[in-house]
């Protein structure tokens, strides 16, 4: 090969132009537009669902709210309900001796109504504890006053003067007693084993 012929191969390929960038491209912009097409489509998709799930948790957080409430207004129907037969009586005792009844009516009928209040709480749960002659425990009882007995064990319940009442083993109400002690110089204590309140 002359060095004529070496020069003009040289010149012929700086002279062959590269193709088009749209030529080479078309079919890439193409597919790149149509996948940034269906990403558009699936996020509009997914922002759909989004805020219509948000709007559902929104209303279903009311609802609750909504029930909470209800059940907050309403809780105490059912113990309400069953006052006013009890209502009811203690309405017809007291009629009844206005009326001109007895007093012996009236007591009974007072009696009757007790009865009937005691086996409705009991239906709740409600339990009355027996406290005299029990070894006083502070968790049940509330001490109200103290008394020296020789014949009642130290740190026993003399006297009740309001009774305590367990709901499901749960304390309501303490009762309310007096606890005995030793007379000053009349030997050891006792070592009595603490005895859990009992009930009626």
């Amino acid at each position: 090969m002359t060095e004529k012929d070496k020069k003009s191969h040289i010149f012929s390929e700086f002279d062959s132009t590269p193709p088009a960038e749209d030529e080479v491209s078309d079919g890439e912009g193409a597919e790149g537009l149509q996948a940034s097409t269906g990403k558009t489509q699936e996020f509009d998709l997914l922002n759909d669902k989004y805020l219509r799930l948000a709007a559902e948790f929104e209303n279903y957080k009311r609802r609750v709210q909504k029930d909470q409430q209800e059940a907050a207004r309403f809780a105490n129907e059912r113990i309400l309900k069953e006052l006013l037969p009890i209502i009811d009586n203690l309405e017809r005792a007291v009629q009844s001796a206005r009326d001109g009844g007895s007093h012996e009516g009236l007591t009974r009928g007072v009696e009757l109504t007790l009865k009937q209040f005691s086996e409705m709480l009991h239906r709740f749960g409600v339990r009355q504890m027996a406290s005299v002659g029990k070894k006083f425990d502070p968790a049940y009882h509330q001490a109200v006053a103290r008394i020296e007995s020789k014949t009642i064990p130290e740190d026993h319940i003399a006297e009740e003067h309001q009774k305590g009442y367990l709901l499901n083993d749960r304390i309501l109400r303490p009762a309310m007693v007096t606890v005995a002690g030793r007379p000053p110089g009349d030997g050891a204590r006792e070592s009595d084993g603490a005895e859990a309140p009992g009930d009626f």
